[in-house]
C-alpha cells in the first residue's frame, strides 16, 4: 500500500515528503567516514519518491572525495535530512528519524552498508 510520510529537520525549517511502497521494516547504516559520524538510520527510495515541501533554501549541500554523493542538512539546526547516493545516483537515502510517527529504534532489521571498503577504482566505476 503506497503511503506518503511527512518529515522535517529538528527546527522545522526543512520539511519533506517521502512516498513509500510499504511501511519501513528495515533500515540501513553506512560505515563511510561521514555516515559513521552522523549515525543515522536511513531508508532508501527512488529520487521521484522524495519531495522537499518547505525550506529548500535552508538546505546545505555537503560533498567530499569524488563528489558524487550529495548529502543535505538543515543550515539552521544541522540535522541530516537526505542524500543522493553515490552507488546509485538515481536513489536517495533519508533520515528515518525525521519522519513523523516513525520510531527508528523500533526498526529491527538494520543493514550495514560497507561504504568504507570501496576502493577508488570501485568508486569510479559506480
Amino acid at each position: 500500500m503506497t503511503q506518503v510520510k511527512k518529515g522535517a529537520c529538528h527546527c522545522g525549517a526543512v520539511e519533506f515528503e517521502v512516498t513509500l511502497e510499504e511501511e519501513i521494516q528495515k533500515g540501513a547504516r553506512c560505515n563511510c567516514s561521514l555516515c559513521r559520524r552522523k549515525g543515522a538510520v536511513m531508508a532508501l527510495v527512488p529520487r521521484e519518491n522524495i519531495k522537499i515541501v518547505q525550506g529548500e533554501d535552508k538546505l546545505t549541500l555537503y560533498q567530499w572525495n569524488l563528489k558524487i554523493a550529495k548529502h543535505y542538512f538543515c543550515s539552521v539546526c544541522g540535522i541530516y535530512t537526505h542524500h543522493q547516493r553515490r552507488s546509485d545516483p538515481t536513489g536517495y537515502g533519508f533520515n528515518v528519524a525525521c519522519l513523523e510517527g516513525v520510531d527508528p529504534y523500533a526498526i529491527e532489521e538494520i543493514t550495514m552498508v560497507d561504504g568504507a571498503s570501496l576502493s577508488v577504482a570501485e568508486e569510479e566505476a559506480i
